[in-house]
């Protein structure tokens, strides 16, 4: 965005600024380099490569949420990270109940009908429950077959952007348009592989997540309008996949290598929401991402990551030439795609 000053119709000043994903605005001619050096010189481990994570966890024998701990506890005190992934967390569990017990449409024009709502219902059947915990046990309470595991996740990943695209408060993972995906997987592995998991994976799972993506943004972008939708659904399914891997015993070569192969079955990805609103495709490739996520940690489990062609950091310059080469209707314009070819006065 370009603002203008103009003093008698004559131009004084100019000031471009660019959304980079996550809500971070940076003006033009920034030195985002100089700003990462600052950011990296006092942690014990620098992390800017998904290489240097691995070698760290492999030198160290540790898990990547151990490295990226100790890294936190250069900023603030334990009882703080503690505090504010727990806040995290409850705010995505709260998106998640919300979306889940809301019926109706969605503002905006579109008219679009909330989906989690009925999807929940034929879920959660005759359980009773009165507050979200109590809600969890009921989900973990079922007896739960593939095709349901499928409907909870997507059911899960919709009710967040739902929440979203009627303006509620959503945690941006990495940015809010795709909200859904991680919060989508986590819920998975606490109802479905691990009733007994506690705060402790919750917060292993956030942080390795969120280095994941902190890879990407330093590499890459997490900015649709600067990547198109590969650089949103693309990086939270990565970010999720490679969480996911870890709390399911993954090595951290494993975790990074789940991480690419969400990535690159995500490339080219195009963002184009119908009249500019984050529903039509944004809230359906949550649950598209939340599955590639829980599908490409399940492969990267049983494979060795030695075998594998392509690294994480392969993959992430892969999208970033994409994005630079990718037609900026492609580009959260609404100018090309599915927002031209289905107008807001046919629906």
């Amino acid at each position: 965005m370009t603002f203008k000053g103009f003093s008698d119709g004559k131009e004084i000043s100019s000031e471009t600024y660019y959304s980079i994903g996550g809500g971070f605005i940076v003006q033009e001619n920034d030195n985002l380099e100089e700003e990462i050096e600052i950011n990296k010189k006092n942690f014990p481990y620098p992390i800017n490569r998904a290489i240097q994570l691995e070698e760290y966890c492999e030198k160290e024998n540790l898990q990547i949420s151990d490295i990226v701990l100790k890294n936190e506890l250069e900023l603030r005190s334990e009882n703080e990270i503690d505090f504010e992934l727990n806040r995290i967390w409850e705010t995505m569990l709260e998106c998640m109940y919300i979306g889940c017990h809301t019926e109706g449409r969605l503002p905006g024009g579109l008219n679009v009908k909330r989906r989690a709502f009925d999807t929940h219902v034929k879920l959660i059947k005759d359980a009773t429950y009165s507050n979200q915990k109590e809600w969890i046990t009921a989900i973990r309470g079922n007896e739960v077959k593939f095709r349901e595991i499928l409907k909870w996740v997507s059911c899960f990943a919709l009710s967040v952007n739902e929440v979203n695209a009627a303006l509620g408060r959503v945690v941006t993972a990495p940015t809010n348009g795709s909200a859904g995906v991680i919060p989508a997987v986590l819920m998975y592995y606490l109802v479905i592989e691990n009733h007994e998991a506690n705060f402790n994976e919750i917060k292993k799972f956030l942080l390795t997540a969120g280095e994941i993506g902190s890879i990407f943004k330093k590499n890459a972008t997490i900015s649709a309008a600067m990547g198109g939708c590969q650089a949103e659904i693309g990086v939270s399914s990565a970010m999720a996949a490679g969480a996911l891997t870890e709390l399911l015993g993954g090595t951290a070569a494993q975790a990074l290598s789940a991480a690419e192969i969400a990535m690159e079955h995500h490339l080219g990805l195009t963002c184009d929401p119908i009249a500019g609103l984050v529903q039509v495709p944004c809230i359906e490739r949550n649950s598209m991402g939340a599955i590639k996520a829980i599908h490409a940690a399940e492969i990267a489990l049983e494979t060795d990551p030695k075998d594998s062609l392509v690294s994480l950091d392969k993959v992430i310059d892969t999208m970033w030439e994409t994005a630079k080469d990718m037609n900026k209707n492609y580009k959260e314009t609404s100018e090309g795609g599915l927002a031209v070819n289905v107008r807001i006065v046919d629906c």
